[in-house]
């Protein structure tokens, strides 16, 4: 088993806060902040997602994204599926494996805007994972607050459970999702 190494996690909103999410706003395309329907514009390197309006930022959250390997997909792309209280499923058996409560790898609340059925053949960081038919990729919670900064998980965009429920209250169906590297 080849040892799992974290990356340096990016900085969270804290001191310089405004700064922080001034340069992120500015590093998305002019036409992205102009758009006058509400959005969700996630920057995959900067760790950031940010939701705007008619030019307005609305609201913004830190996110964890996929591993290398297990990049977060880039592209535009659009609101595919909401779920309160998800249950998940295991991506390799396909199993039921854990109800919704305090240790759900998805959390409170899943957002899905990618649905992908190329499988996938890449190392995790603790086993090699083959992954035959389709994947979705989506926005959702995570009891494991520590990973929320950095590039750790299977593709799927990681928020605090209190974010991914202020977030799912203010996405509906069909909205523009568009990923940037």
């Amino acid at each position: 088993m080849l040892p799992l190494t974290l990356p340096e996690p990016a900085p969270l909103i804290q001191a310089g806060a405004v700064d922080s999410l001034m340069m992120a706003l500015a590093s998305v395309p002019e036409e992205l902040r102009q758009m006058p329907e509400r959005h969700i514009v996630m920057l995959r390197g900067r760790r950031r997602l940010l939701l705007l309006e008619g030019g307005s930022l609305r609201s913004a959250f830190p996110v964890a994204v996929g591993m290398p390997g297990w990049e977060t997909p880039t592209g535009t792309f659009r609101v595919i599926e909401k779920i309160n209280q998800p249950i998940w499923v295991h991506p390799v058996t396909g199993e039921r494996v854990e109800d919704q409560g305090p240790d759900n790898p998805l959390g409170s609340h899943w957002i899905a805007f990618h649905h992908d059925c190329l499988g996938r053949d890449a190392h995790d960081g603790q086993s090699w994972v083959t992954i035959k038919g389709c994947t979705t990729t989506g926005f959702h919670g995570t009891p494991h607050r520590w990973t929320v900064g950095r590039a750790i998980s299977h593709g799927c965009v990681r928020l605090y459970n209190e974010d991914v429920k202020s977030l799912y209250r203010q996405v509906k169906l069909g909205m523009a999702v568009t990923v940037l590297p």
